[in-house]
């Protein structure tokens, strides 16, 4: 075979719009599905339910660390599922929804800039500082600052929406998801200024390291596989699919605490107006005094969940 038959059929590299679309896509959908898992660890990853939560009809202490250890690894997963059933029953089924509104808002240009940054970073990268070759510090570094863009462009929407889900009304709600995130975003603005929409800045910029670890596995996967199979088809697909899964669930394991520090630093203001959580090392320290280190993975089960989910 020629080379010019060869050049004729190889793949073209991807375009920045596709990257920016498939990004937004996929975020959309994903946040949808997944929206009742998303309130479940918002909520137990916040102090603001740590105490006390309604569970099989009856009260969990989800900061009793001696019952929790109790009941076992396979007992939090069935704790994600009864908080479920209970929000749906006490709350309402727009209860499981809540945040949703801002998270659509939000996930398209979060995925988005993600994905753009990411794809043509390390395209820059390797052509500007590595010969043109891809390697796992180009990967690294684009993955970083794709992070660190995305965090600070959308951070304030995530405020919005953990403030939501945080959120305990009963019986049926009133209004769209639209009219309760102007709301609240009113309520931020007059109670804490414009800089309470960058709360929780510090934690997601520790978070970069989660979607740092995200890209670098899964290109190594990714890699991998394809030199075990090199067939291309469904087997190809399959790999890439289970690189991407692996992947996202190794880094989301290292990294987890980070999210509850970022959700407690998200928290209402108290009637008092003296915040209990004022930053990243502080909360930190905070959460592991009082409630142990355990507290620090609260809601990894249905994070895990909500990670599966989008996978399938």
């Amino acid at each position: 075979m020629s080379s010019d038959s060869t050049a004729a059929t190889a793949p073209l590299p991807a375009k920045p719009w596709q990257h920016f679309v498939a990004g937004g896509l996929g975020g959309m959908c994903g946040a949808i599905v997944t929206s009742p898992f998303d309130v479940v660890k918002t909520r137990l990853q916040s102090s603001l339910f740590s105490e006390h939560v309604s569970v099989g009809g009856g009260t969990l202490a989800l900061g009793n660390a001696p019952r929790a250890a109790q009941r076992g690894l396979l007992w939090n997963f069935v704790e994600t599922g009864h908080i479920l059933r209970d929000i749906y029953v006490q709350e309402s089924p727009r209860a499981l929804f809540r945040g949703l509104g801002p998270t659509l808002v939000g996930v398209i240009p979060a995925r988005s800039i993600n994905f753009f940054t990411y794809g043509n970073g390390k395209q820059i990268i390797a052509h500007q500082f590595n010969n043109g070759q891809e390697s796992s510090w180009v990967h690294l570094t684009a993955a970083a600052i794709a992070g660190i863009a995305t965090g600070t462009a959308t951070n304030p929407i995530w405020v919005v929406k953990t403030r939501l889900q945080l959120m305990q009304t009963q019986g049926k709600e009133r209004g769209s998801f639209a009219s309760g995130s102007i709301r609240m975003v009113t309520r931020i603005f007059r109670e804490e200024g414009v800089r309470g929409f960058y709360k929780g800045l510090s934690a997601s910029y520790l978070g970069v390291t989660e979607g740092t670890i995200q890209w670098v596995l899964y290109e190594r996967l990714k890699r991998l596989s394809q030199s075990v199979d090199g067939r291309g088809g469904a087997a190809e697909w399959f790999g890439m699919l289970a690189s991407a899964g692996t992947a996202k669930c190794v880094a989301s394991l290292i990294t987890y605490p980070h999210e509850v520090v970022r959700t407690r630093l998200r928290q209402p203001v108290p009637e008092s107006g003296v915040p209990k959580y004022t930053g990243l090392l502080q909360t930190f320290k905070l959460v592991v005094k009082e409630e142990g280190v355990r507290r620090l993975y609260g809601g990894l089960s249905a994070h895990l969940m909500r990670v599966c989910r989008m996978l399938q």
